[in-house]
Protein backbone atom coordinates (compact mmCIF):
# COMPACT_ATOMS: atom_id res chain seq x y z
CA UNK A 1 0.00 0.00 0.00
CA UNK A 2 1.37 3.30 -0.95
CA UNK A 3 1.33 6.46 0.09
CA UNK A 4 -1.24 7.70 -0.91
CA UNK A 5 -3.53 4.71 0.00
CA UNK A 6 -2.43 5.08 3.55
CA UNK A 7 -3.40 8.69 4.16
CA UNK A 8 -6.93 7.99 2.13
CA UNK A 9 -7.17 5.08 4.85
CA UNK A 10 -6.36 7.45 7.36
CA UNK A 11 -9.16 10.25 6.15
CA UNK A 12 -11.81 6.96 5.77
CA UNK A 13 -11.34 7.03 9.89
CA UNK A 14 -11.89 10.54 10.30
CA UNK A 15 -8.89 11.69 12.25
CA UNK A 16 -8.52 14.72 14.83
CA UNK A 17 -5.15 15.86 13.78
CA UNK A 18 -5.48 15.23 9.75
CA UNK A 19 -3.28 18.19 8.38
CA UNK A 20 -4.82 20.47 5.35
CA UNK A 21 -1.31 19.30 3.50
CA UNK A 22 -2.68 15.93 3.96
CA UNK A 23 -5.79 16.38 2.42
CA UNK A 24 -4.43 18.15 -0.72
CA UNK A 25 -2.22 15.21 -1.49
CA UNK A 26 -5.37 12.80 -0.86
CA UNK A 27 -7.37 15.04 -3.37
CA UNK A 28 -4.47 15.49 -6.20
CA UNK A 29 -4.55 11.64 -5.71
CA UNK A 30 -8.25 11.96 -6.61
CA UNK A 31 -7.93 13.76 -9.88
CA UNK A 32 -8.72 17.29 -8.07
CA UNK A 33 -7.17 20.55 -8.79
CA UNK A 34 -6.83 23.17 -6.53
CA UNK A 35 -7.53 26.42 -7.44
CA UNK A 36 -7.84 29.85 -5.54
CA UNK A 37 -9.26 32.98 -7.07
CA UNK A 38 -5.61 35.47 -6.54
CA UNK A 39 -5.11 37.73 -3.74
CA UNK A 40 -9.21 38.00 -3.16
CA UNK A 41 -9.64 35.00 -2.32
CA UNK A 42 -7.81 34.79 1.22
CA UNK A 43 -7.74 31.61 3.06
CA UNK A 44 -10.29 30.23 0.87
CA UNK A 45 -9.74 27.42 -1.85
CA UNK A 46 -11.65 25.31 -4.19
CA UNK A 47 -10.62 21.86 -4.88
CA UNK A 48 -12.43 20.98 -8.48
CA UNK A 49 -13.22 17.32 -10.52
CA UNK A 50 -15.33 17.81 -13.52
CA UNK A 51 -18.69 19.48 -12.04
CA UNK A 52 -17.62 18.29 -8.29
CA UNK A 53 -15.92 21.04 -6.11
CA UNK A 54 -14.95 21.05 -2.66
CA UNK A 55 -14.72 24.47 -1.33
CA UNK A 56 -13.02 25.07 2.36
CA UNK A 57 -11.09 27.50 4.23
CA UNK A 58 -7.14 26.41 5.00
CA UNK A 59 -7.12 26.28 8.74
CA UNK A 60 -4.56 29.01 10.19
CA UNK A 61 -2.39 29.77 12.57
CA UNK A 62 -2.63 25.55 12.92
CA UNK A 63 -2.38 23.23 10.14
CA UNK A 64 -4.99 21.12 11.08
CA UNK A 65 -8.61 20.64 9.79
CA UNK A 66 -11.37 21.16 11.86
CA UNK A 67 -13.56 18.14 12.58
CA UNK A 68 -16.49 19.55 10.64
CA UNK A 69 -14.26 19.94 7.53
CA UNK A 70 -12.76 16.38 7.43
CA UNK A 71 -16.69 15.44 7.80
CA UNK A 72 -18.18 17.61 5.16
CA UNK A 73 -14.97 16.69 2.65
CA UNK A 74 -15.78 12.67 3.50
CA UNK A 75 -19.63 13.58 2.69
CA UNK A 76 -18.97 14.67 -0.58
CA UNK A 77 -16.23 12.31 -1.55
CA UNK A 78 -18.89 9.35 -0.88
CA UNK A 79 -21.96 10.82 -2.43
CA UNK A 80 -19.46 11.11 -5.60
CA UNK A 81 -18.72 7.32 -4.93
CA UNK A 82 -14.52 8.43 -5.29
CA UNK A 83 -14.11 6.66 -1.98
Amino acid sequence: MGKKEKLIERLKTNPKDFSFDELQSVLEALGFAMSNKGKTSGSRVKFLKGNVAIVLHKPHPRNELLEYQIRQVLEILEKEALL
